[in-house]
């Protein structure tokens, strides 16, 4: 019997859309999009902030310094970053319709304080919600199961009751090997019709 749906936030209930952002930003400079890329994204670093294991200060010190020719690029980057952080319409009316059947709703989200600080106005659907983990609290990161396993002893779930759903396919293959139903999210329309399959809504 299901009685817990857990949701991923990013490309979830909340639109990253970096790649526009960082577009629009730069006017479409391809070598300066590039390395502000590289400094914050393929160096690892911004998992980092997820991770909270390394001080966000000296992520950013190393994002900053990855590339000195573009310093002051990464800042301004970072210092606008909120623009690149939408919530969704249908997050609230979701998370308000599942809970108004009966269900129990939590997150569990790889997520920084950065980005928390960063746009806080796009997470209005979190007090709709019973609770959740954001990886950074916890230095943990999905898809390690460990912090699946630390969702459900705070919460007292069983992981067979439970439906997660995130748009990453490594998280839900995780979820799944943890026990859990799970649904590969890909828009709000799919992932919604598979939920009323599981749950009968």
């Amino acid at each position: 019997m299901i009685k817990n749906i857990i949701f991923d936030i990013g490309d979830v209930l909340m639109h990253f859309t970096w790649n526009e952002y960082i577009h629009e930003l730069f006017n479409g400079d391809t070598e300066k999009i590039n390395a502000v890329n590289e400094a914050i994204n393929s160096t690892g670093l911004w998992i980092e902030l997820d991770r909270n294991v390394i001080p966000a200060e000296d992520v950013f010190y190393r994002m900053r310094n990855y590339n000195k020719t573009y310093w002051n690029d990464v800042v301004l980057a970072l210092e606008n970053a909120k623009r690149c952080f939408n919530r969704c319409d249908y997050a609230i009316p979701w998370v308000k319709s599942i809970k108004d059947k009966g269900y129990n709703v939590y997150y569990l989200s790889n997520y920084s304080h950065f980005n928390m600080s960063s746009a806080p106005e796009v997470l209005d659907f979190i007090p709709y919600m019973d609770g959740g983990i954001y990886s950074c609290d916890v230095q943990l990161l999905k898809p390690d199961m460990a912090i699946y396993e630390l969702l459900c002893k705070k919460y007292e779930l069983v992981p067979s009751e439970c439906i997660f759903i995130d748009d990453r396919k490594e998280n839900v293959e995780a979820a799944r090997a943890f026990g859990m139903h799970a649904i590969h999210f890909k828009s709000y329309e799919d992932a919604d019709k598979q939920l009323q399959e599981f749950i009968n809504l």
